[in-house]
């Protein structure tokens, strides 16, 4: 699989959890999630980083996801 494949379904995965409000009962799955595509930090567009932090801050502050 290509690493822009991965990054992808990672960030795919990362909409589907914040859409749901996920992180709100289940805070340290999407945390660990986030930290599965933080890794690629170097190679993330701005956007995929822009949507990374709001979901980080999202996760951090408890707050719902209405985007």
């Amino acid at each position: 699989m290509k690493l822009r494949n991965k990054i992808d379904e990672r960030m795919d995965q990362l909409q589907a959890y914040m859409e749901s409000n996920t992180h709100l009962k289940q805070p340290i799955l999407v945390q660990m999630h986030i930290e599965s595509v933080s890794k690629f930090w170097s190679v993330l567009s701005e956007e995929d980083r822009d949507y990374i932090q709001g979901a980080q801050y999202a996760v951090e502050e408890g707050a719902e996801w209405n985007v």
